[in-house]
């Protein structure tokens, strides 16, 4: 066991390499990644997650956020064949998930693809993997809590009759709002929780999981009763070009398998719960997502469901006639939208927490609280962060903002377990990617396709984001991370 956040000391295989000289492609050897797993600054995080636990974290990143929030963006942008574009977003998500499953189980730590690109391509691409996931995770819980709100008014309106103030529930850049006040209490809430630790965490995670899996077939089950065969023709009313456009709208819903593995310094059996946890959540979210879909426009017009983030409720009551039904849906919206928060939140924390130990951002992050076992200045530095996005700025953007990091951080992937197979044919590996290297080029070359349907205004979004990475790297990482100053 490694006291105080210690690197254990430096041997040919954990010894970092560099090629070439060149600061920017050092790398730090997996190895020596492992070996320093839950190490932080005056503690260390607790291994205490089993693989039911780690599943439900990456259900409960996942479920929900495209179903109960962004169907409403992608419908009218595909139509009926919105169910298709969840087809299209989960296989380009599988691609990537198997990708992830092999590395997972071979490298099992919590900074996700950014360590699994600084074992295999070196500091500089791992800090521009670790930039996304930042930019992925944070505008993530943002654009989930987003839609919370909305939930949140039908609930409050069914049952008490009243609802939130426009002013106080809408963003003020494009909507006319003071502040999305909503959207920050889901995410002080969760940082509530999370400063309870990985296992408080993951046991109240798991009743939100079930309420909104139970919400979910409820829906299915009711609005099944109401659908209209004209409702699906024309099925691609906006052709292709409007089923990728969902598609790539939606991949940002699918990014739960991610979550699980930024848990592989707190899981108990991470090299083999880590890979069974990411396949078995992302089937189960994948089937779900497509039949509540096809159900969802089936049972109400494609061109109605423009600018609602609470469908799924409005469904129930048209289909019913009763508003008792749309209060009931309303009510696991609030549960699993929550969740959802809750679970991504807790993954980004654990990239923060890599990041800081490996030195490139400030050392709070890595700072382990030692009764708890949570890097609970982290969640707060975090949640304060994710929750002013959520107060201030539209669902739309946020989503597609989501959208782009995620794919980036994904393509990454699919290129390291390629090197990580050339580099470390011997590694032991518990899970492995089928039909290689087929399976991880197609993954790459589905995310850059996915990345060319996003918008003019993404990519500028995303281009301005990257530009700041590069100064806060340049400025502060590249002198100050643990294998330069190892050097000196």
């Amino acid at each position: 066991m490694l006291d105080h956040g210690q690197a254990p000391p430096a041997s040919p295989a954990t010894a970092p390499s560099r090629l070439g000289g060149n600061p920017l492609l050092r790398r730090k050897p997996v190895e020596r990644l492992v070996a320093e797993g839950g190490q932080g600054e005056g503690g260390a995080l607790k291994r205490s997650l089993t693989m039911w636990q780690l599943t439900m974290i990456s259900i409960g990143a996942t479920l929900g956020t495209g179903i109960f929030v962004v169907l409403g963006e992608a419908a009218p942008k595909a139509g009926p064949a919105v169910t298709i574009s969840f087809v299209v977003a989960g296989l380009t998500a599988l691609f990537s998930a198997l990708s992830y499953a092999e590395l997972a189980g071979s490298v099992p730590v919590s900074g996700s693809s950014y360590s699994y690109s600084y074992a295999t391509m070196g500091e500089f691409i791992a800090w521009i993997c670790g930039w996304c996931l930042v930019l992925e995770y944070a505008v993530s819980v943002a654009a989930v809590a987003v839609g919370w709100g909305e939930y949140l008014n039908e609930l409050l309106d069914g049952t008490l009759g009243i609802t939130i103030p426009e002013k106080l529930a809408a963003a003020p850049f494009g909507e006319g709002g003071y502040i999305n006040l909503p959207s920050l209490v889901v995410v002080l809430l969760s940082m509530v929780f999370l400063m309870r630790g990985a296992k408080e965490s993951a046991r109240v995670n798991s009743i939100m999981v079930g309420v909104k899996i139970v919400t979910l077939l409820l829906f299915i089950g009711i609005g099944v009763m109401g659908i209209k065969a004209g409702n699906y023709t024309p099925l691609a009313p906006l052709g292709v070009t409007g089923i990728s456009a969902a598609a790539s709208t939606l991949f940002f819903s699918y990014i739960g398998f991610d979550a699980a593995s930024t848990a592989g310094e707190e899981a108990k059996n991470p090299k083999k719960d880590l890979p069974r946890a990411i396949m078995l959540s992302l089937g189960i979210v994948t089937i779900l997502y497509v039949l509540v879909a096809f159900v969802a426009v089936g049972a109400m017009p494609w061109k109605d469901f423009g600018g609602t983030e609470a469908a799924l409720a409005k469904i129930m009551t048209d289909v019913t006639g009763h508003s008792f039904w749309g209060v009931v849906l309303a009510a696991g919206a609030v549960v699993a939208i929550f969740s959802v928060v809750f679970a991504v939140l807790y993954g980004q924390t654990r990239i923060l927490f890599a990041m800081s130990r490996d030195g490139l951002v400030p050392k709070v992050f890595a700072k382990v609280d030692e009764k708890t076992g949570a890097p609970r200045a982290n969640v707060v530095i975090v949640s304060i962060f994710c929750g002013v996005l959520a107060a201030f700025i539209p669902l739309g953007e946020l989503a597609n903002a989501t959208s782009i990091g995620t794919l980036f951080a994904f393509a990454l992937v699919n290129v390291a377990v390629m090197i990580l197979r050339r580099t470390r044919p011997d590694m032991p590996r518990t899970f492995k990617v089928a039909l290689f290297p087929i399976t991880p080029i197609a993954g790459f070359m589905a995310c850059a396709w996915m990345m060319y349907n996003l918008p003019t205004a993404t990519w500028i979004a995303f281009g301005g984001w990257m530009a700041v990475g590069l100064v806060v790297y340049f400025l502060y990482g590249i002198r100050r991370s643990e294998l330069a100053t190892a050097e000196k």
